[in-house]
């Protein structure tokens, strides 16, 4: 079929000879291009757009992925047609920059603070620059050992860097070569040819070997279990694990090798093992107290215990978290309806939603994703949409004061729970957070949640839900379910500090029912499954085959006109076909409405 008159001119049946097309069968109009049921929207600043997602292939780098969509992106927006614009709303590259910039100064700031330790407490330039010499090449052979197994540099990975574990093993081995230079000077009351400083540097590495073995194995061997980790944990921390044994044993085998070398050859002349200025205050400082501690043992025992005692007592009150937060830089806002609201309601809301939240100076621009997508990746009601927040650079914000006199101006207006989580966050962030949630609570029938993008995706990813902490109720009885959860729900609203507390919408999403009478079906031989058919075909459609435009596909969908679904009586006097070309109406006066849950699934059982 590759025309509507091809499709007009199909014959379905026969009457007496005469050929019954469809033409004959439809309504005026009734054949032509039509559309999918739609069962999603997108938009951006009170506007209806189209929103694409480019996916990662599982084991791709995120940076690349995303600089080289980047890229194609500006080639395609090149060749659009006008009128037609196309540009990235939400783009990790930005991210990812931002956290290697964090990465690479934590970096540099630890090198530059162990250097400066070692100048101080070496007492040797020299000696100083060998032993920051081994942080550089441990580096590069940690990250050769990272590209050999595919291990990823990030945040996790490469913050787990300890500079002064890795320059432990060298600071040792210098130290008994330094020593056993300066006896050896001493005793031979000369300087030492290249040989004997190589002979003498030997001998002290040698003797620094068990040591520094037990003590790399022992920190070794703690990063282990990490490694048997598994699911989201073990991608988590595994890199961080495997990056941290690499650079021990990097460190170690340049302990061993190319640093007792560097000595040998690099410290010449005249070697004197003399204590700096700072070790000898804190050795002035320290020999007092050890004296005073030892004279009065019991009585520093007892103090000791107690500190001890109360630093516990301390430490179980303090704030406790998995990982820290990382700041994506943008908000995730939740938006959600009451379960009846359909999609064309529900976008129009939205619409409201963002052009409140984009009038707030510091937005750059908002967008939604409403219902659930063509490629359905994401399914959510069409009541929810996920509405994203780009903040502009931070330099165009305004001060915490003018923030402050913005929110006190929103503050007479109805305000949800305090924004979950990032409320806490200090500055002008935690601020504008707050002025977002009361321009967004100005448009009345909504709730929201509030996380960040990537933030609420792993947490619904992990557990289902978008929220940072979940309980789930498992039983058999839906009722009894559900009144536990309410239950559970008023002792999370009454703990301090608990903000965006819900429990999920199960119940209000209005349905249609059709009950069968079976006996009438039964006397005609039709099956409950034959009726069903022909009713889901009436109202959802059913495709019968598919039409050809050039080297384009289209569905060829059969279904009862927009107009004609909307009604229940026309389902009550659908007819179904029976053989010999006869038709029976069944009795399905039992066709209505009501309200159902909206959700029956969670998790064994469990909602």
């Amino acid at each position: 079929i590759e025309s509507v008159e091809q499709l007009a001119a199909i014959v379905v049946g026969s009457r007496r000879g005469v050929p019954i097309h469809i033409r004959d069968i439809v309504a005026p109009g009734g054949i032509g291009p039509g559309r999918e049921l739609r069962t999603g929207s997108a938009s951006k600043d009170g506007e209806e757009i189209v929103i694409g997602t480019a996916v990662m292939l599982i084991g791709a780098n995120s940076r690349t992925v995303s600089a080289a969509v980047d890229r194609k992106m500006a080639e395609i927006a090149r060749s659009l047609p006008e009128g037609i614009t196309a540009r990235m709303v939400l783009n990790r590259t930005s991210l990812v920059d931002a956290t290697i910039r964090t990465v690479r100064l934590n970096l540099l700031e630890g090198a530059i603070l162990v250097i400066a330790v070692l100048l101080l407490l070496l007492g040797n330039v020299r000696a100083a620059l060998i032993c920051a010499s081994a942080i550089p090449l441990s580096m590069l052979m940690t990250v050769t050992g990272m590209v050999q197994y595919k291990v990823s540099g990030n945040l996790m990975s490469l913050g787990a860097i300890d500079f002064g574990l890795i320059v432990d093993g060298a600071v040792i081995i210098v130290e008994n070569c330094l020593r056993r230079l300066a006896d050896s000077q001493r005793r031979l009351g000369r300087a030492l040819t290249l040989q004997e400083r190589l002979h003498e540097v030997m001998t002290a590495a040698r003797e620094m070997i068990p040591p520094s073995v037990a003590g790399q194995a022992i920190i070794v061997t703690v990063y282990f279990p990490i490694l048997s980790l598994e699911g989201v944990e073990g991608k988590m921390f595994d890199p961080m694990a495997l990056t941290v044994i690499f650079a021990l044993v990097s460190a170690f085998l340049l302990s061993m090798t190319f640093i007792p070398a560097m000595v040998a050859i690099l410290i010449r002349g005249q070697v004197a093992e003399r204590e700096m200025f700072l070790v000898r205050w804190a050795r002035a400082a320290y020999e007092p107290v050890v004296r005073f501690s030892l004279a009065r043992r019991r009585a520093v025992v007892a103090a000791a215990t107690l500190a001890f005692a109360g630093s516990a007592l301390l430490f179980s009150r303090l704030g406790q978290e998995f990982v820290p937060t990382l700041d994506e830089q943008n908000l995730a806002m939740h938006a959600m309806r009451i379960a009846s609201t359909g999609l064309t309601q529900s976008q129009a809301m939205q619409f409201d939603v963002e052009r409140a939240v984009a009038g707030v100076p510091e937005v750059a621009f908002v967008y939604s994703k409403t219902g659930t997508a063509e490629m359905a990746t994401d399914p959510m009601p069409p009541n929810v949409s996920d509405t994203f927040i780009i903040f502009k650079p931070r330099d165009q914000w305004r001060t915490e004061g003018d923030l402050d006199r913005a929110i006190a101006e929103l503050a007479g207006r109805p305000s949800p729970s305090e924004a979950g989580g990032l409320q806490a966050a200090p500055g002008r962030k935690s601020k504008l957070i707050r002025l977002i949630e009361l321009a967004a609570a100005s448009v009345p029938g909504q709730n929201y949640e509030f996380s960040q993008p990537i933030q609420m995706r792993f947490n619904e990813l992990i557990s289902g839900v978008r929220g940072d902490v979940a309980v789930k109720v498992h039983g058999d009885d839906f009722d009894s379910m559900t009144r536990t959860a309410q239950q559970v729900l008023a002792a999370i609203q009454s703990v301090p500090g608990a903000a965006d507390a819900k429990m999920e919408q199960v119940e209000g999403l209005p349905r249609m029912t059709v009950d069968i009478d079976r006996a009438a079906i039964a006397r005609h031989g039709l099956t409950i499954h034959e009726v069903q058919q022909v009713v889901a075909a009436a109202m959802g459609g059913a495709e019968a085959g598919i039409v050809y435009e050039g080297d384009r596909r289209f569905d060829l969908v059969v279904r009862l006109p927009d107009e004609l679904r909307a009604r229940i009586d026309t389902l009550e006097r659908l007819p179904i076909p029976l053989p010999r070309d006869r038709s029976f109406v069944p009795d399905l006066s039992g066709v209505g409405g009501k309200g159902g849950a909206e959700i029956g699934g969670g998790e064994e059982g469990g909602m």
